[in-house]
């Protein structure tokens, strides 16, 4: 039976529960409920992992509004679709932002097809089990709207804020603003 590791990390944005299969990072999640949501396998250790521990060193970093590289591996258990998807946005630049509707120009193109539903990978983005470092907070609506994130909005725009991203277009559509 493979061991699994799981640690918390308190952050500016509450817990964080990181989760390892030792050798790679496989989640980053808000809390425990958003863990408790994922088909994660029920059995984990709390000792610390080197990996778990290159995570904790890039969030310190992070959170203190640097730019640290990923040094450690990465592994999301998801469809291909989704993977291709997660790919597309581990690319979006710190400080950026890019749409579902560019995000999805580009599966289509690399799936070869003619077009791509931006729901469809507004879909694969909502389950990433990376958050933040697979940024999928960099993601918005085409037309400036701050919608479509797990962790919640206001936690969003708190990472967005931590990346001194400009914002000045951005807005939040009034059906969630309590969010």
């Amino acid at each position: 039976m493979q061991i699994n590791y799981k640690k918390i990390y308190p952050s500016v944005l509450g817990d964080l529960i990181l989760t390892s299969d030792e050798k790679s990072l496989t989640g980053l999640y808000f809390g425990e409920q958003e863990w408790q949501n994922q088909k994660e396998p029920l059995i984990y250790s709390e000792e610390e992992t080197e990996v778990l521990s290159k995570v904790t060193a890039w969030l310190d970093d992070y959170f203190n509004g640097k730019q640290p590289p990923i040094d450690f591996p990465l592994k999301a258990n998801g469809t291909p679709f989704q993977k291709l998807v997660w790919q597309k946005i581990s690319a979006i630049p710190y400080g950026k932002t890019t749409t579902y509707g560019q995000i999805a120009t580009e599966v289509a193109q690399d799936l070869k097809k003619e077009r791509m539903s931006a729901q469809a990978v507004g879909g694969a983005v909502g389950s990433n089990p990376i958050s933040i470092i697979v940024p999928c907070h960099r993601v918005i609506g085409k037309n400036g709207s701050v919608t479509g994130y797990g962790g919640g909005i206001s936690r969003k725009l708190t990472l967005l804020d931590i990346e001194k991203t400009d914002q000045s277009t951005y807005f939040v559509p009034k059906s969630l603003e309590n969010d």
